[in-house]
């Protein structure tokens, strides 16, 4: 869907288009934080897990520009409705993407931490989830770039994906520690990682049923969520 609705104020629309420029780029930056943390942790790369860390100082500065952007946008245009939906999901979204370039950083920090992953049959398991993970993202950010509650509402559905290959890795790890004690520490690190991977997933959604709102006004119908092992043991569905 494109965007198509122009203001009078010229200077607003070019705010509006630089502050989704800026949000599409920190998303871009995010994805391929993403991708890079877990091709270092499938390779042990080193090199290719400390260039995520420098980046996210890379994203962290697209937050801060973004915010002070969009704070400006809100004082000198003082938009209404959908246009002030927006700036105020811009400002939520940025922070989420943060979030999720932070959790990249997270697994990135790991790879120095285990030098005998490649023998853990959960990685290829792993590698599928984060692929899943990026293409949410992806699509939740081409959602809000193209204003499409559609797309939104499929992001949240796949969602499930997710959550059921956190479960199936939970349940892998577990057992692999158990016939393997061993590798426990290992184990463990990829538990996090997959930990990391499934709340990508939530923040992907989350961007997704913000995008649903600023486009029609209304909030998204409660979904289907998936449990993981901690929601189940604790009587409680996945926030």
């Amino acid at each position: 869907m494109a965007v198509t609705n122009d203001h009078t104020v010229k200077a607003f629309d070019e705010d509006l288009n630089r502050l989704r420029g800026l949000i599409s780029e920190m998303g871009g930056r995010a994805e391929q934080a993403l991708l890079q943390a877990m091709n270092a942790l499938n390779n042990g790369d080193l090199d290719l897990a400390a260039q995520v860390v420098r980046d996210d100082k890379k994203i962290d500065a697209l937050e801060a520009e973004v915010e002070q952007l969009a704070v400006q946008t809100i004082a000198l245009r003082a938009p209404m409705a959908d246009d002030l939906r927006e700036m105020i999901a811009a400002l939520k979204i940025v922070s989420v993407v943060e979030r999720i370039g932070d959790y990249a950083k997270n697994i990135a920090k790991r790879v120095a931490l285990m030098d005998q992953t490649r023998q853990i049959e959960a990685i290829p398991v792993l590698m599928s989830m984060s692929a899943a993970v990026a293409e949410l993202i992806h699509d939740a950010l081409d959602s809000f770039a193209a204003r499409d509650p559609e797309l939104a509402v499929r992001v949240t559905v796949r969602d499930k994906n997710v959550d059921d290959f956190y479960n199936s890795i939970f349940r892998t790890l577990v057992t692999f520690m158990m016939e393997n004690p061993k590798h426990i520490t290992e184990s463990a690190h990829l538990l996090f990682v997959a930990k990391n991977l499934e709340r990508m997933g939530d923040h992907a959604t989350n961007i997704a049923e913000m995008v649903y709102y600023v486009v029609t006004g209304e909030h998204m119908e409660e979904r289907e969520r998936g449990q993981t092992p901690e929601g189940a043991a604790s009587g409680q569905e996945q926030a």
